[in-house]
């Protein structure tokens, strides 16, 4: 009896010594990332770094950053020739603060930033977002007008899923085609929520307004199925 206490308490004391030690190793990880982080930021200070620098620091941040990196980071989304890394960087960081960063970013940039932006939005599927992506469906950048479409169709809410509809008839040719790509995701999004109903609405749309015959087909059978489920 007394051998098991023995071996008892060794293995509490071995099973608090590696706990102790884990929580230790956790903790120098964490800091190892906070001083990689700062040093990283620092690069993307500097006025003399070089844009290969400026980029490479990003791509590690795409790994190792938090919010913290964003005060820096942000402003660089709006850069015609680091948008697209400052984003790179950003995307992976599950923190709404990036998506107040990327809505911001839509509402000044403009060109490539401004299509960055909004596809980021989509990855994130930023329901926020709805809001200031709906006007984007008619912007005079028909690139701009195209990612919207994708964006909204990604995003999938009832809101997105009804400017999309409401925008279907009045798009022309590839802004069009994108929208009519956005409304089937939406459908999609809606039947795997279990909003029937609403996902049959849009494809009853499409088969209405779709600009081929072979979408139409394609529409109207998805909205009998969803029906008849």
């Amino acid at each position: 009896m007394k051998t098991k206490a023995v071996v008892l308490a060794g293995a509490a004391l071995l099973a608090a010594s590696s706990s102790a030690l884990a929580q230790k190793a956790s903790q120098s990880a964490g800091n190892r990332k906070r001083q990689t982080q700062d040093e990283l930021v620092e690069v993307l200070k500097k006025a003399d770094a070089t844009r290969k620098d400026k980029a490479d620091a990003l791509r590690v941040l795409a790994q190792v950053g938090d919010r913290g990196c964003l005060p820096v980071v942000a402003p660089l989304l709006r850069d015609e020739e680091l948008a697209d890394m400052a984003r790179y960087a950003i995307e992976p960081i599950p923190d709404p603060a990036v998506d107040d960063a990327l809505r911001a970013a839509v509402a000044e940039a403009t060109g490539r930033p401004l299509v960055g932006a909004i596809a980021s939005l989509g990855v994130r599927r930023d329901v926020k977002a709805v809001p200031i992506l709906i006007p984007k469906l008619a912007d005079a950048d028909v690139q701009v007008a195209v990612i919207a479409a994708k964006t909204l169709g990604e995003i999938g809410t009832l809101a997105a899923a009804k400017a999309l509809e409401d925008a279907l008839p009045k798009a022309q040719a590839v802004a069009q085609a994108a929208v009519v790509e956005g409304l089937f995701r939406s459908a999609e999004t809606l039947a795997a929520q279990g909003q029937g109903k609403a996902a049959a609405g849009l494809y009853d749309a499409l088969a209405k307004c779709a600009p081929l015959a072979c979408v139409k087909d394609v529409a109207a059978k998805r909205a009998e199925a969803l029906r008849k489920a």
